[in-house]
């Protein structure tokens, strides 16, 4: 069940596990859409919701009347409900298919009353946040009457309408009472529009008034004494140093140990959670490191990893080959392959990862400064053959050994150990140096 005040989402979960559309007049209207049958069930579920149908019961006449109105609201008979101050209204089909257009009035609390109820609920913040969980203890409906604000109906207070021309309590009221007590059991919020105030009005009221409440709260002696920027210009030379920072930490904190005696709850691995929050805390401390350093304002900040990158960034730190086992199922790659993942990732992080996996297919402009690489990087007697591949991609003739070019315009080194190509040592701003690298590299393996 959802309902909308001045737009916003004004119910929450539904009725039975059926979710019916809530539509609203700048908050003084909300429609919910017909509720399906109710068989098997108590039409209230909370004490509220049990204290609006004892209003019901005890202020009809006649209980045949109330049966039958009962009897049709659990067979479906009540359709749409629209709900706004002082009024609910449905239409109600009799067994003959024949409609009814049934109201029942209830009184509004008046200005005053109002004011009193959300004086006492800025006191008390625990009932705005009870009721924005769909929730309606029993100490705030106290505290109201406290107050001198009933908000729940008692004997008498609701006040039947029928098409059907009924002077007092029909079946088609009473079906309509009996069907807006399972939407109070979802939310508190329509009685409290019923009696006068929609829940985005009543929330913006109550912001208000505790924004009020703080600025009245607060002595002079709180407020920070302030000083002239021209004074504060003036006295920078008579100022004492900053202090200097804090000494970096030789090595991060330990994470808490999660080896208790009670059981985590499901879902949750315990050995994960304990080598993540040691991952973070060595995160934290090389990024507290970098922070503290000289000239760190010129330090480009690291890019978001994605799920796949990061697994390969712990695999990288990891030093237990179950975690590392884990890491690789999880990003469905196989164990050789994160390997190899976690070889490039040695040699340049995530840049080093991208030219590893990644089909970069250069531009026109990336391509020709390539080229201009290449040509200028040898002089002519030494420059050995290459063999143009896909991807920036430079196959060294007659040798092992490939350059990739990168994004960023680097150089990488590549070399082929049992059919593979795996990264052979860290960029380099010219393919000769990289090609360099690859050559020097024979022992490479993953």
């Amino acid at each position: 069940m959802t309902g909308a005040d001045s737009g916003s989402n004004g119910g929450s979960g539904g009725v039975s596990g059926v979710s019916s559309g809530g539509r609203g007049t700048e908050g003084n209207e909300r429609t919910f859409a017909a509720l399906p049958p109710a068989r098997g069930r108590a039409f209230a579920q909370t004490w509220w919701g049990q204290a609006w149908l004892k209003a019901l019961e005890d202020t009809a006449l006649d209980l045949g009347q109330l049966k039958k109105g009962r009897k049709q609201a659990r067979d479906g008979a009540v359709g749409a409900v629209s709900v706004r101050p002082g009024r609910i209204t449905a239409v109600v089909r009799d067994r003959d298919g024949t409609a009814q257009r049934s109201d029942v009035l209830l009184q509004q609390l008046s200005t005053e009353e109002w004011d009193r109820f959300l004086d006492m609920a800025v006191e008390r913040a625990g009932h705005i946040a009870a009721l924005l969980d769909r929730d309606m203890p029993p100490h705030l409906v106290e505290d109201a009457a406290s107050a001198g604000v009933e908000l729940l109906p008692g004997i008498g207070d609701l006040e039947p309408e029928c098409a059907c021309d009924a002077w007092d309590l029909c079946p088609h009221t009473a079906a309509l009472c009996y069907q807006v007590a399972r939407l109070l059991d979802e939310d508190p919020f329509v009685l409290l529009l019923m009696r006068g105030r929609g829940e985005r009005r009543l929330l913006d009221e109550l912001q208000v008034r505790s924004a009020r409440a703080a600025r009245t709260d607060r002595s002079p002696a709180d407020e920070p004494a302030g000083i002239r920027a021209d004074e504060a210009f003036a006295a920078r030379d008579i100022l004492p140093p900053l202090p200097p920072p804090p000494p970096v930490p030789e090595e991060p904190g330990l994470p808490p140990s999660l080896d208790t005696e009670a059981e985590p709850p499901p879902g949750i691995d315990a050995d994960a959670l304990e080598f993540l929050a040691a991952d973070t805390a060595g995160r934290a401390l090389r990024l507290l490191a970098d922070a503290l350093s000289a000239g760190h304002e010129r330090h480009p900040l690291d890019a978001e990893l994605t799920p796949a990158q990061d697994a390969v960034r712990l695999a990288a730190s990891c030093d237990d080959p179950l975690i590392v086992v884990r890491l690789a199922g999880g990003t469905g790659r196989r164990r050789a392959e994160l390997d190899l993942a976690v070889a490039a990732w040695h040699q340049g992080g995530a840049a080093a990862l991208a030219v590893l996996e990644e089909e970069w297919h250069p531009d026109p402009e990336a391509l020709a400064r390539a080229k201009a690489d290449l040509a200028g990087a040898w002089e002519e007697s030494e420059r050995p053959q290459l063999r143009a591949g896909a991807a920036g991609r430079w196959t060294v003739v007659g040798a092992d050994t490939q350059l990739r070019y990168g994004r960023d315009g680097r150089w990488w080194p590549y070399r082929k150990v049992r059919g593979r190509w795996v990264p052979a040592g860290p960029p380099a701003p010219d393919p000769a140096s990289a090609s360099a690298s690859a050559s020097a590299s024979v022992g490479v393996e993953v």
